[in-house]
């Protein structure tokens, strides 16, 4: 087993609660009939699309900004980022009045670059995909003193996002399964963190692109592994796992399913068509993954996480062009 720092607990993700309270709204939790007919079971969807940056991770980077000190405050942030940790980290410093620099890949996706510079961060474009963004990232960390705020091994941001599923189960008790999409895993770790406190029973389920299977291979071996990247979905896209989300999901994760790019471009257009929303590739890698497990889920309540709605125009299209069947 590898060293980690401390995994945060329920009465961590209830204090995030009360912290970020004041500045997100509470994002729906949907149950549409129309997607039930497609997955065989009872769905809720909970729309972290429509937080204020279109993800989910605004919930995490607002826990941990507003929890810097004054010397961290006054240095500034940086992240690496996709787009939607980037997103996060941007958004909850401009809240604070904190210089924001976001390390992100060449060919990152220009919705969420313009958004992040939109809300004041610096963007540095390094490196072919996030990892190696990343590299650059914690160099220019070290160069600059800033507070490096990582991607998944950070206990305050898995706890932001843990409010997720506190919300799921507060508005929907009967929910027995959570199904959530897993790039670096803070996602899967926080719904882990607080399913196993408040229901042991419940499922949670984690779901990665094919094309990008680190963490799946890290959480299969118990051990950190590397693999290749080349999804569409960006919000999947990572060819590391992170050591804290890898260590709460090793011990509390019931599953963890890989889907195609043909998956996720059919969730994609079924939850324009059924639940009519807008969805990138990793928020309904989700319902990719429902249907997927079909068969497993009959008779269950379950959660799809729906992280993030960022979806550009050619992706949109890309995906609109597959064939229905």
């Amino acid at each position: 087993m590898i060293e980690t720092m401390p995994a945060p607990g329920l009465t961590d993700v209830l204090a995030a609660k009360q912290r970020i309270a004041g500045y997100l709204p509470r994002t729906p939790l949907i149950n549409y009939p129309a997607i039930d007919q497609v997955t065989g079971t009872r769905t809720f969807i909970k729309h972290e699309n429509v937080q204020p940056v279109g993800a989910f991770k605004v919930r995490g980077g607002i826990n941990l900004i507003s929890q810097l000190s004054e010397q961290e405050r006054a240095a500034g942030v940086i992240a690496a980022s996709t787009g939607n940790q980037g997103q996060s980290v941007a958004y909850a410093a401009n809240l604070f009045g904190v210089r924001a620099v976001i390390v992100v890949p060449e060919n990152a996706n220009p919705l969420k670059v313009a958004s992040m510079r939109n809300l004041g961060a610096e963007v540095i474009a390094r490196g072919a995909d996030f990892d190696e963004a990343r590299v650059q990232c914690e160099l220019i960390s070290r160069e600059q003193g800033l507070r490096y705020v990582h991607s998944g091994d950070e206990p305050l941001l898995i706890a932001g996002v843990g409010t997720i599923t506190l919300e799921i189960l507060e508005d929907a008790p009967q929910i027995d399964t959570i199904i959530v999409p897993v790039g670096g895993g803070s996602g899967a770790a926080a719904a882990c963190v607080v399913a196993s406190a408040i229901n042991p029973n419940i499922k949670v389920i984690a779901v990665g692109a094919e094309r990008a299977p680190a963490a799946c291979n890290s959480w299969r071996a118990r051990r950190l592994v590397e693999d290749k990247t080349d999804t569409g979905a960006e919000g999947l896209a990572t060819r590391t796992a992170f050591a804290l989300p890898q260590s709460i999901m090793w011990q509390h994760l019931d599953d963890f399913i890989q889907v195609s790019e043909e998956e996720i471009r059919l969730a994609i257009r079924l939850l324009i068509e059924k639940a009519h929303t807008l969805a990138e590739g990793a928020g309904a890698a989700s319902l990719a993954a429902a249907l997927k497990i079909r068969a497993r889920l009959v008779g269950r309540n379950v959660a799809l996480v729906l992280t993030g709605g960022n979806i550009t125009l050619d992706q949109l299209r890309s995906a609109l062009a597959e064939p229905s069947e």
